[in-house]
Order: C-alpha cells, then sequence, then structure tokens
C-alpha cells in the first residue's frame, strides 16, 4: 500500500465511524444477501458482531501505517476462522460487502481512488488470514 492509499483508507474511516452501527448493519444486511448460508455462522447478538467488526476495522485502518503491529493478531483471526468453519470463498464476499457499505455509507465520497485503497487494504488483510487459515489447516 502507498502512503496516499492509507491516507484516503484512514480519512474515509474517519467519515464512517461516526455511523458505524448503522454500517455494520448495511454491512451484515448485504454480507447475508451476497450468501445466506454465511448467516449460520453467526450464534451471537448481530449488534455486537457488528461492534466487533467496527472496532476490528478500526484497529486496522489506525494501524495501517505500521502494519507488523497487527499482524499476529490479523493471522490469529484467520485462525480462528477455521475453528468457525468460514470457507476461503467467503472472504470475497465479505470484501464485496464491505466495498458496497462503503459506497452506500460514503456516497460522493467514495472515490475510484478510495476504493482502490480500501480495495489494496482488504486484499492486504484477507491475504494474510487466509494464508494462517491455510496453515492452520495443514497442522491439523
Amino acid at each position: 500500500m502507498t502512503p496516499q492509499q492509507i491516507t484516503l483508507v484512514q480519512d474515509s474511516w474517519a467519515q464512517v465511524k461516526p455511523i458505524s452501527e448503522q454500517a455494520a448493519e448495511l454491512f451484515y444486511g448485504r454480507l447475508f444477501e451476497l450468501d445466506p448460508s454465511l448467516k449460520t455462522l453467526f450464534k451471537g447478538d448481530m449488534k455486537d458482531q457488528g461492534k466487533k467488526l467496527m472496532a476490528t476495522l478500526n484497529l486496522a485502518v489506525t494501524s495501517l501505517t505500521k502494519l507488523e503491529t497487527i499482524l499476529a493478531a490479523v493471522q490469529e483471526l484467520g485462525r480462528r476462522h477455521v475453528q468457525y468453519g468460514v470457507p476461503d470463498s467467503s472472504y470475497a464476499t465479505v470484501g464485496e460487502a464491505l466495498l458496497w457499505t462503503l459506497d452506500k455509507g460514503l456516497g460522493e465520497a467514495f472515490t475510484d481512488d478510495v476504493k482502490a485503497a480500501w480495495t489494496e487494504t482488504y486484499l492486504t488483510l484477507s491475504n494474510v488470514m487466509l494464508d494462517a487459515a491455510h496453515d492452520a489447516q495443514a497442522a491439523s
């Protein structure tokens, strides 16, 4: 990721944070619309799940200039997703739902450059998660 992409993600995230509860609702609504089978992976209260999602995204976004500080946590998240039964294919679906949510939440501020920066961010982090998930699967 370039410094400009990091700035775009962080600046746009600052606009999403005040509406994080609504953003989480939009995200999960879209996720389950894209793949209804994923709903069975969520056992708890979806408001709590939304808060966890937004907290995780906030940590990731604020750490983009120092990714090495969160890589272990991102890898652990990938390993936990194996235990939850999350299929590899869902990572693309989550990315699609995230970009859709950002588009809805940011409106005209979700420019092509902002979308590209978020796409790069998501791919970077999800690839770390997938690599850790695959390592965990191979070890078991």
